[in-house]
């Protein structure tokens, strides 16, 4: 039978007019008919007749016998390989950290080791190259995967894969406990240390920790780390012992900013929030718009702030394109007009507050969404009235979708209500891959 090389293509006559086009990218192989397209699968264990005809149903059935089946998505699932991780509460100046151990909070991805293989908060497995793990000693280690610094979209994006790609070469194993070794916080930072000097993992390192001086060293700190793109600081007890659970012994200290914007759509619930307000898209001063999903009280979603009014918002830094990250509704200002229409969550009326933003001739922005078992990209680009949006699992070039519009300025608004919308869901916008 034939068969498509990478990066190949071939037409087939099927149902249709025009003929449906398989291809090969990367391993997979895909059909334009709608039976694959609709299918509720990961597009790389998708098939259908046309590609067991063209390929043949030998080659079809050991494609998809051979691909690495999908991960557990919770807790529940996974019970028998989900690490029993220390967990950290938030400082609420309650405490005096004097003489506490102080290290900077890494904003990566929080990996257990357990001897053999990387492990999430889930108990799913991170895919590293064997390159990478070489040198880990086999005992457990709590750390962090970590890149750098305002990377942690990219961070996710390569640690999720699993092709055990080169990219893993830009990653960290950041450690800071060892849950194997009993006794005090201090003795196991001694271990640690020991471990790397006797192994030498050359893509691990142990994270670096200071005795905290008081608040004023403490501020000071949390400072610098903030001004250099950190998140923050963690403090631990000293004396200490490694305990499964949120800890008081673990605290995490972290700076959030409060700042004002401009309601200018609701976008309705989903799930349990169903029938009422799922998100507020808000404006900034400068045009762009972001939505905020969280803080919200339920009494809050059943009458939402009005279209027009001005809320406060919390968030933890600005993304290089300067829109808040992780955003938080606090409150509606004070000498804000709300209206008690919880109908608007369906039908939002226009606001006539908010000047238009001009329009773009052609953009073009990319976004990740990974949680649980996800781990799915999705991109959108304009040019003049077409919209064209690229989606599919991280790793894959996914499936594109465009639609024309009437002018520029109805595919503009219609970009940014698609992008409201997957980051109501949680997705996060990043550097393409």
């Amino acid at each position: 039978m034939p068969d498509l090389k990478d990066g190949e293509s071939a037409a087939v006559q099927g149902s249709a007019r025009t003929p449906y086009i398989l291809k090969n990218v990367g391993g997979v192989y895909s059909c334009t008919c709608p039976a694959w397209r609709n299918q509720s699968v990961s597009i790389e264990r998708r098939t259908c007749k046309h590609l067991r005809a063209y390929r043949g149903e030998e080659a079809e059935r050991e494609r998809l016998g051979s691909l690495v089946p999908a991960v557990p998505t919770t807790a529940k699932d996974n019970a028998d390989t989900v690490p029993k991780l220390l967990l950290a509460h938030p400082w609420e100046n309650d405490t005096d950290l004097t003489g506490w151990w102080m290290s900077e909070k890494l904003d990566g991805v929080r990996a257990w080791w357990d001897g053999k293989q990387f492990l999430s908060r889930l108990g799913n497995v991170y895919h590293a190259p064997d390159w990478f793990v070489a040198g880990l000693p086999d005992v457990p280690l709590d750390g962090e995967l970590w890149l750098a610094r305002k990377a942690f979209q990219r961070t996710v994006s390569i640690v999720r894969r699993q092709d055990k790609s080169e990219h893993w070469r830009e990653i960290k194993y950041v450690l800071f406990d060892a849950p194997g070794v009993s006794g005090p916080f201090e003795e196991r930072q001694k271990a640690l240390a020991e471990m790397i000097r006797q192994h030498r993992p050359q893509f691990a390192e142990v994270l670096g920790q200071v005795c905290c001086a008081g608040i004023e060293a403490l501020q000071a700190e949390l400072a610098r780390v903030e001004s250099l793109g950190g998140e923050g600081l963690m403090l631990r007890q000293p004396g200490s012992h490694y305990e499964a659970g949120r800890s008081t012994t673990l605290l995490k200290v972290k700076t959030f900013h409060d700042a004002e914007g401009v309601v200018v759509e609701h976008l309705p619930g989903k799930g349990r929030h169903a029938g009422r307000l799922g998100a507020v898209v808000v404006a900034l001063s400068d045009g762009q718009t972001f939505s905020v999903g969280t803080g919200f009280s339920d009494s809050q979603r059943q009458n939402p702030p009005a279209i027009g009014s001005t809320i406060t918002y919390r968030y933890q830094e600005l993304t290089d394109r300067g829109v808040p990250r992780f955003p938080s509704f606090v409150r509606l200002r004070a000498d804000a007009v709300q209206t008690n229409a919880p109908a608007a969550v369906q039908a939002p009326a226009a606001s006539k507050t908010v000047p238009p933003k001009p329009t773009e001739k052609s953009m073009k922005r990319y976004f990740e969404f990974v949680g649980g078992s996800s781990s799915k990209f999705w991109e959108i680009s304009s040019s003049g009235t077409d919209v064209t949006v690229r989606f599919g699992k991280i790793g894959t070039n996914g499936q594109t979708q465009t639609k024309t519009l009437a002018d520029a300025n109805a595919a503009a608004k219609h970009a940014e209500k698609l992008i409201a919308e997957k980051t109501a869901k949680g997705y996060q916008e990043t550097a393409a891959q």
